[in-house]
This record gives structure tokens, C-alpha cells and sequence, in this order.
């Protein structure tokens, strides 16, 4: 297949010099006192900025002008930042600095990079996205066409979903993890899956499902586009299916913005998907 005229440009050299950036800062503020600071501001995204948030940013837009350097044109939307012109609107960069910035402040592993490419105004107009999982040093990568990878090793065929004797998932990832909307989705939740985990990072529990480490993800709140849009290509690229809950125009119209619109699902069938479309949208 013939690649998209959108990857010209070297996007996945600049990821990896990103995340090569985002380590150094988190090496320069080891602890977790280090990590807490604020700088005082709000992020594009309405979340309080960190230190560490802002460092990381900066490493990410030093490599995104070097792009523009080179002679790319397009426009991020980050979550820090917000939208900023770097010369056309055809091309969207959605860029989370870091996803999962509560686990990186705690000390928690799993904390991701997570870039995605964009040649239209959704989802389904994703044609690169690259999320690195900064604990356990994880790349996941995907361009549209291309297949999905994981430490540069092709996700040809991954597991098969596994069920219990009574037709549940064995293990579903859920995020937006607060005991309320836990408590709300508690029923259907042992209805659909026979263990849950909570990682703390959308774009690193939609990973897991393209290489069936869970069997599907479920978010059980509204999304933001800077945490989904890389990982859910990741996803289709591997063979999964996802799914934007109440997306107006089908699965995959959920804008590429800043604000938290539908809840995002993800699992290895369109019969698991079906399935995990009947959780609650709590929030």
C-alpha cells in the first residue's frame, strides 16, 4: 500500500526524540516531591500544569519545529498549549505530553507520550499515532495501512481474546477509574469481565488490547482526544475494534479537540465491542 502523503514527513523520528526528551526530564525530577510542583497555570486541556507537564511539552515542541524546520506545515492541539498554528490546518498533530501525569507525579509505572497525526477533524482521519509508555519503556506505534507495532516488532497476530466457562472477557482495562462511576458500572462490569485493572493511562490500556495483554478497555467517562487518538489507531492497525460512545456520525467522528467528549471502547471482536457498548456513560 501506497503511504498516506501525510507521513512524508518523519513524524516517528520525532516521537522518538521526544520520548528521548520526556526521559531526561523525569530523570531530572526523580522523586515524587520533585514531581508534584505546579508552575501555576492551566493547561489548554483545563488541568493544572506541572513542572514536569511543562518541561515535557517544550522537549515535544522542539521536535515538532524541527518538523516545521524541515518543511512541514500543520497545527498542534496539545494539552498544555492548546492549538497552535504551525503553518496549515490540513494536518493535525494531537500531542499529550504526558498521559497518566498522576501516576508520573506518585511514582506509578505506567505514564505515555502520546502523538498522533491527523490529515481531517476525527478520529477516523488518523494516520499516524505513536504512544511510548515511559515506566516500562514500551513503543507503540501504528501508520494507517502499515500495521501496528510494538518495539519495532510487527503485531501480526495477536492473541485471541480469552473468556471465562460462563462467556465473560477474563480481563477488561477500565480508566477514568473514580470509585463513583466504578460504582455506577458495577454491574455491568461483572456482567462483562471477570477482572478489571486500572493503569492510569488511557493511551497505555488501549495499547494493551492490540497485543491482548486485556481483552478489551473501557473508559467510563468522556474522553479527551490527546489521550485516545494515537492508541485507538494502535488498536486498528493490530486488528481491534473501538468504538466513540455516542460519537454522532459512527464510531470513529469523535472530534479531535481539547475538550472530553464520549466515552471510548476497545476489544479484539465486534461481538466484544457490541457488548461493552452497554456500559454506563457515567460522566
Amino acid at each position: 500500500m501506497t503511504a498516506h502523503p501525510a507521513l512524508d514527513h518523519d513524524w516517528l523520528g520525532a516521537c522518538r526524540a521526544a520520548a528521548e526528551g520526556l526521559q531526561a526530564v523525569l530523570r531530572a525530577h526523580p522523586t515524587s516531591i520533585e514531581r508534584v510542583v505546579e508552575t501555576g497555570e492551566t493547561g489548554g486541556g483545563g488541568d493544572k500544569t506541572l513542572v514536569i507537564d511543562a518541561e515535557a511539552e517544550d522537549r515535544v515542541f522542539d521536535e515538532l519545529q524541527r518538523l516545521h524546520d524541515a518543511g512541514a506545515r500543520f497545527t498542534v492541539i496539545s494539552e498544555e498549549r492548546g492549538i497552535v498554528d504551525l503553518g496549515s490546518p490540513e494536518i493535525l498533530v494531537v500531542v499529550d505530553p504526558i498521559d497518566g501525569s498522576l501516576n508520573a507525579k506518585r511514582g506509578l509505572p505506567h505514564h505515555a507520550l502520546s502523538v498522533a497525526v491527523a490529515t481531517g477533524a476525527t478520529m477516523a482521519d488518523v494516520v499516524f499515532g505513536f504512544v511510548y509508555d515511559l515506566g516500562p519503556g514500551e513503543e507503540w506505534r501504528a501508520a494507517i495501512g502499515e500495521g501496528a507495532y510494538l518495539n519495532d516488532r510487527r503485531i501480526d497476530a495477536p492473541p485471541p481474546e480469552r473468556r471465562t466457562p460462563d462467556g465473560r472477557l477474563e480481563l477488561i482495562a477500565v480508566e477514568s477509574a473514580d470509585p463513583r462511576w466504578l460504582a455506577k458500572a458495577s454491574d455491568d462490569l461483572v456482567a462483562a469481565t471477570r477482572r478489571i485493572r486500572a493503569m492510569g493511562s488511557i493511551a497505555v490500556s488501549m495499547c494493551q488490547v492490540a497485543a491482548t495483554r486485556v481483552d478489551a478497555m473501557a473508559s467510563l467517562a468522556r474522553t479527551r482526544a490527546v489521550d485516545a487518538a494515537a492508541a485507538q489507531l494502535i488498536v486498528r492497525e493490530s486488528g481491534g475494534e473501538v468504538a466513540f460512545l455516542g460519537a454522532p456520525d459512527g464510531p470513529l467522528s469523535a472530534p479531535l479537540d481539547l475538550q472530553p467528549h464520549h466515552p471510548v471502547v476497545a476489544a479484539r471482536t465486534p461481538e466484544s465491542l457490541a457488548d461493552l457498548q452497554q456500559l454506563p456513560a457515567v460522566c
